[in-house]
């Protein structure tokens, strides 16, 4: 059974995109029942059967996303943020189960672009919280006079120019004409968002492979591109992504051609895996080490190394609260302090930059793996999301019924989901607990002061 089963489908176009030149600045905001509320089936999945049930679980009401609302209640404006969120969804809804498999290099359907800048937005907007949006139509026409340049700079080859020779000269104008690089490795979150890339040139393979498949998508837009192209993909460190004749393709080229949903998926995922709070264990897997953090309780996970107060230690404490006081100006911080402690407490942590949070609402969005929601619902069990975080759990463990586990990894993933289940099921049958629906207050958030 599909993940794509048990969740709320929604109403995925077949129609694409209209052409780049075409598209209108969007206008208006978001209303608190956006996607941004409530998770839906999209980009590939069943979302054209009526099966999808109301969450899987938890009371049969619709299994919800708390970031933006939590952060409203906080009294945090996510106007920009749920607009950004919206445009994210727009584009996933156009991604038909055809035009999701289709390469980069073709681009049906959804515009990837736009999408990568409205999760830029978002991104921005939450961590930022500035009252004016990320321009996410002065980056697209940034994007756009990029592609144009390739024609205005003289880089276009003479008419019948062999496909080798075309795609030379777009390599040379992209890589040093224009000085577009590669970073290496996912320490730096920003590598992956588009607008800083357009900006300071330096970007993930992510990136460059989005870019480059624009300007191939503004070539064959005006009928310059007369033959078949496809981006290779690289999987090493250093390598930059280019263009080839796809009639010249081999069999082994398929590992390195990246579809319009892998895009979005591998984005998603890079920055959730940057910004994931619990990476001090190292056990292969995100959601061991978010239930390992669990048994250890809030603010410790892994040995102290000062004199304890409670379950918090003195280091880690100092740590977290110097996290808070950058937090509060817009700085970023380490992910381990700066990010998770107080994200999801979330009426009470309005300083924090959810971006992991929101990678991981997306990527549900997407539909593209059921993990999602099971990892997804370990974050809301760390913020006292207890309902929710039920509803996640039994809409995973639908979604993956009958599958036969193999490996060792994932006999201890199940094993974890279950115990984490029953814990949740033990806390919500406490009384009274049905009737406080907000989290538990974070004893970190009692002092504003960094020391």
């Amino acid at each position: 059974m599909s993940c794509a089963a048990v969740w709320v489908p929604s109403p995925c176009s077949p129609s694409p995109a209209p052409p780049r030149h075409r598209r209108g600045r969007r206008r208006g905001s978001a209303s608190s029942s956006s996607s941004s509320s409530t998770f839906r089936a999209c980009a590939g999945g069943d979302a054209s059967g009526d099966g999808g049930g109301g969450g899987g679980g938890g009371g049969g009401r619709r299994a919800r996303m708390v970031l933006h609302d939590s952060l409203e209640g906080a009294g945090v404006s996510t106007e920009h943020a749920r607009a950004a969120r919206d445009g994210f969804a727009k584009q996933v809804g156009r991604l038909t189960r055809l035009d999701a498999e289709t390469s980069i290099a073709i681009s049906r359907g959804a515009d990837l672009a736009r999408a990568a800048l409205c999760v830029a937005a978002e991104d921005d907007s939450l961590v930022s919280h500035s009252s004016v949006p990320l321009p996410v139509e002065a980056f697209v026409s940034r994007l756009d006079d990029l592609s144009t340049g390739f024609l205005a700079d003289g880089y276009l080859p003479p008419a019948g120019a062999p496909p080798q020779v075309f795609l030379d000269h777009l390599d040379r104008y992209l890589y040093v004409h224009k000085g577009f690089r590669r970073k290496n490795g996912s320490s730096d979150g920003r590598a992956i968002y588009l607008h800083s890339v357009l900006t300071c040139r330096l970007g993930s393979a992510l990136m460059l492979s989005l870019i480059y498949s624009e300007i191939l998508k503004m070539l064959r837009l005006y009928g310059l591109l007369e033959f078949n192209v496809e981006i290779f993909f690289p999987h090493d460190l250093n390598s930059l992504p280019r263009g080839y004749d796809k009639h010249k393709s081999k069999l082994g080229d398929e590992p390195h051609i990246m579809t319009s949903k892998s895009l979005l998926v591998e984005i998603l995922k890079t920055l959730k895996n940057t910004f994931w709070p619990f990476q001090s264990n190292q056990s292969g897997s995100l959601f061991l080490n978010a239930v390992s953090a669990n048994q250890h309780g809030p603010g410790n996970v892994g040995d102290n190394q000062a004199t304890p107060r409670g379950n918090i230690s003195t280091i880690e404490m100092a740590a977290a609260k110097a996290a808070q006081h950058r937090l509060m100006r817009g700085v970023w911080t380490n992910v381990q302090f700066g990010d998770m402690r107080r994200a999801l407490a979330v009426p009470n942590q309005r300083f924090v930059p959810f971006i992991f949070m929101a990678a991981c609402e997306r990527l549900i969005l997407l539909n593209h793996d059921p993990r999602e929601l099971r990892d997804y619902a370990a974050l809301l069990y760390h913020c006292g999301y207890y309902e929710d975080c039920l509803q996640y759990l039994a809409s995973y463990q639908t979604a993956v019924a009958g599958q036969h586990r193999n490996s060792s990894l994932e006999i201890m993933e199940d094993e974890a989901v279950n115990t984490l289940r029953a814990r949740v099921s033990l806390i919500l049958a406490e009384d009274g607990w049905s009737s406080r629906r907000s989290p538990a207050t974070s004893y970190w958030t009692k002092n504003s002061e960094p020391w």
